[in-house]
């Protein structure tokens, strides 16, 4: 696959549950995680999906006014951490933020020794991590499925050096 393209399971031009504010999300195609009940199973399978070039996603991204940033989500978007930083810094170029879906907690992500994966989590803003855990399901919660996820907000995170929870988790 080319470095500027994505696998994409689909787009959502204009979203309000995927993070604060209207904002365009991603769905990458592949994740390794599987977890029963997740809301894209559809998203699992690294095969099929179609293939987006990250400028032409910008370019709408950057046509619509009313939003206040993009999410990446999945299927696994640290599966595909290289074309996507490259989108989150066009993203970050016009004053937009980024919120990205994990199944890897934040401590999982920085102990992996991929230079891809931490130049995309050094371009999060914000970060909802942890597997979705059936069990612990709440309908409740705001931008995550379950109880023990975490919605961090990642400029304070790297400030204090540890894990800070965003102010609208």
């Amino acid at each position: 696959m080319m470095e500027n393209t994505l696998r994409l399971f689909g787009i959502v031009e204009e979203s309000v549950v995927d993070g604060p504010g209207f904002r365009y999300t991603i769905f990458v195609q592949g994740c390794p995680h599987g977890c029963p009940g997740c809301h894209n199973p559809g998203s699992h399978p690294f095969t099929g999906g179609t293939l987006r070039d990250i400028d032409s996603l910008f370019q709408e991204i950057r046509t619509n006014p009313l939003l206040k940033g993009v999410t990446f989500s999945g299927g696994e978007p640290f599966c595909q951490p290289r074309p996507l930083a490259e989108l989150a810094k066009k993203v970050h170029a016009i004053g937009m933020d980024v919120m990205i879906y994990s199944g890897w907690t934040l401590e999982q992500l920085q102990a992996m020794d991929n230079p891809d994966i931490h130049s995309l989590l050094s371009e999060a803003d914000f970060l909802v991590d942890g597997p979705f855990v059936l069990e612990k399901r709440d309908l409740e919660l705001n931008f995550r499925g379950s109880s023990n996820q975490r919605v961090l907000d990642m400029k304070k995170t790297r400030q204090a050096g540890n894990p800070v929870w965003a102010d609208f988790a």
